[in-house]
């Protein structure tokens, strides 16, 4: 205990490198050089577009023209349906038509002769309005005949189902000879269109005003890299921002598009985002490890061309994972100390360590 009295009660200098002996650092340079604004994040790939295929009709599946998982272009026919039934029905419709077509002619004609005859006084009043009425139902029952033939052959293009994006299509749930029925709950298959696809993620509430301010000023660049994943991150751009900010996180959802033309981003998929407000081109930049904290604020140790340590106050503009961004206090080749700080004092001699671990003065 009375060793650690003595050590305490010296001089400054004498207990944390102020004395005889070089105290032994790792250095870095303060370099400038352009440095980009970045909000990263964890988001999730959703497709750009999905959609579940039902059956408009009731019939039986007679045949399904693709594999589950297969690319489908917009317009390729998925599924059909029986079409007998919808073909006969059709036919009914158009004759009823043709039928309805020939009496509504005749009673027109008929109209036509009642009234010239009760012109000439020979046929009734009475007659005559009777097959004016005759002849304007027949034109209503041939409007109509003609609704229920646009509405038989609506129905038997539903029983063509083709696809209305393109896009992946997931597990296929019937096969053909299964009865499909209008409307069911459950979807034949589920279509998600991949190329492009979007990336779903949430900011902090703080970056909130940076991110208005920059997108108002044009498109902002986003990445996203698959986890484990070491080639090049995918590139897209913002295109939403949400409406309010979640007040039980604290945060707001935005969305980011990708062209994805590789299909390297999948749904569901949890991605590493970052966004790119902007880029500083000119940024004063050093290792993080540099920077230390005290009672006056955030500081660094300079090392001065006679070897000594100067004490430098610094203001800081922002930082990263590994580095941080200086916005006073060093310029552009000054040399810091980024290991060895707790036994530096103002004005205390140094030794930088070599690569080898050995110091050199």
């Amino acid at each position: 205990m009375a060793g650690g009295r003595a050590e305490g009660s010296g001089p400054a200098g004498a207990g944390r490198g102020g004395g005889g002996g070089a105290v032994p650092v790792t250095v870095a340079h303060v370099i400038q050089k352009p440095m980009p604004l970045e909000v990263r994040g964890i988001g999730t790939v959703e497709p750009s577009s999905n959609v579940a295929i039902h059956a408009q009709i009731t019939g039986e599946l007679t045949s399904v023209q693709f594999t589950e998982g297969d690319d489908v272009k917009e317009g390729q026919v998925l599924f059909t349906l029986d079409r007998r039934p919808l073909e006969a029905a059709l036919k009914q419709s158009e004759a009823n038509l043709e039928r309805d077509l020939a009496q509504a002619a005749n009673a027109t004609a008929q109209a036509r002769r009642y009234e010239d005859l009760a012109d000439r006084g020979i046929a009734t009043r009475e007659q005559m309005d009777t097959s004016n009425a005759t002849a304007i139902a027949l034109q209503a029952t041939v409007g109509a005949d003609r609704a229920a033939v646009e509405n038989a052959r609506v129905q038997l293009q539903y029983a063509t189902i083709a696809s209305p994006i393109s896009g992946r299509t997931g597990a296929l749930m019937v096969h053909p000879g299964n009865l499909i029925r209008a409307n069911d709950t459950a979807a034949l298959v589920l279509i998600n269109q991949l190329s492009p696809t979007n990336v779903s993620f949430s900011i902090p509430e703080a970056e909130l005003p940076d991110l208005k301010r920059y997108l108002a000023m044009g498109p902002i660049t986003i990445e996203a890299q698959p986890p484990n994943d070491e080639t090049r991150p995918s590139e897209g751009h913002l295109t939403f921002v949400d409406n309010a900010v979640d007040q039980t996180t604290g945060t707001i959802k935005v969305k980011g598009s990708f062209p994805n033309t590789d299909h390297r981003l999948w749904p569901g998929q949890y991605v590493n985002v970052v966004v790119t407000l902007t880029t500083d081109r000119s940024a004063v930049v050093m290792p993080l490890a540099a920077l230390q904290a005290g009672p006056q604020g955030s500081y660094v140790f300079v090392i001065k061309p006679d070897q000594t340590a100067d004490l430098r106050p610094v203001t800081v503009a922002r930082q990263t994972a590994s580095e941080v961004l200086i916005k006073e206090g060093v310029s552009p080749g000054d040399t810091v100390v980024t290991d060895g700080q707790l036994r530096l004092v103002p004005g205390s001699r140094v030794s930088i360590k070599t690569e080898s671990g050995r110091a050199g003065s």
